[in-house]
């Protein structure tokens, strides 16, 4: 009976019930489009029930009903400030359920926007992948290099990548390698120094214990150097991809014609904030998206730590 109980009264059926009845109040700032976001409460409900009853992991349970509690919370305070209360200035605080609309509207435009910032990415942070591993496995592996190469991550590694976008975009030909460029250098330093030192700082008798077996140069770069730096140069992918995020998003609200940083910077200009508010909502739920897909190669390629 008190696990029932529980399972009923908590912070999620609460905050929901909250929602529920603050649509009773009369909206002061109209429209409200309360239809959309209560659809969205609904939908948050339903996901935490399925999980609730689908998975077993209780640590799991718990933390999909924490975020749902605070996501349900989030939202009741934000159309309590604007539509029901009115406490918070309509022009620049859009109510929930306005900016829920106009998300679904545009998500047509703002799928094409976001390819456009995809390639631009992928681009740049794919190069810099490509280049910064295998070559901070080569450096990282011979020690004179290693002790040349550091000082330069020292001078070269903190400088901020964004002081490179109005250069980028004075000497490269176009936007577009500009920006990519940019990503790039972005990208690599945390890359190949995270690389760097986790090649350099592999136990020795690792490396003893593969050279007693008489391990050949190749295999020894790549079937003991590389696994055994894994998980430094995935920090440092982690990061670097952040980055990216970062010098994308400065990038497009400087000089581009399309993506999701020109979409609010656009619209920003034109002080159409319900738009700004639904590409920073987009924004936040690509990255989302993609450092989730991210965590899972990485929990993939560093399954034997488990």
């Amino acid at each position: 009976m008190k696990t029932i109980n529980k399972k009923i009264i908590n912070a999620v059926n609460i905050f929901f019930l909250l929602l529920v009845l603050s649509e009773l109040i009369p909206a002061k700032a109209m429209p409200a489009e309360s239809n959309y976001l209560l659809g969205l409460a609904v939908i948050i409900e339903i996901i935490y029930i399925a999980n609730l009853i689908r998975n077993k992991n209780k640590e799991k349970v718990q933390a999909c009903g924490d975020v749902a509690a605070l996501i349900l919370a989030f939202l009741w305070l934000w159309e309590l400030g604007t539509a029901k209360l009115g406490i918070l200035d309509k022009f620049l605080y859009p109510a929930p359920g306005v900016v829920l609309k106009l998300f679904i509207q545009e998500f047509p435009f703002l799928l094409k926007g976001l390819l456009n910032s995809i390639q631009l990415l992928a681009g740049g942070y794919l190069l810099a992948l490509l280049v910064a591993v295998p070559l901070a496995l080569v450096i990282g592996w011979r020690r004179r290099l290693y002790q040349a190469a550091k000082p330069l991550t020292k001078v070269l590694g903190p400088i901020p990548p964004i002081v490179y976008i109005p250069y980028a975009i004075a000497i490269l030909p176009t936007f577009k390698a500009s920006s990519i460029f940019v990503i790039f250098i972005g990208a690599f330093w945390p890359v190949f120094i995270n690389t760097l030192n986790g090649v350099f700082n592999i136990e020795k008798r690792i490396i003893d214990a593969a050279r007693v077996l008489n391990v050949g140069e190749r295999e020894m770069l790549f079937k003991v150097i590389l696994p055994g730096a894994l998980p430094s140069m995935l920090s440092g992918a982690t990061i670097g991809l952040v980055f990216s995020f970062i010098l994308l998003t400065s990038a497009e609200m400087i000089g581009a014609t399309s993506g999701i940083g020109w979409y609010v910077k656009y619209f920003s200009d034109f002080a159409d904030y319900p738009r700004v508010v639904v590409g920073i909502l987009f924004m936040g739920l690509v990255v989302t998206v993609i450092t989730y897909f991210f965590d899972q190669a990485e929990r993939f390629l560093l399954r034997w730590r488990r």
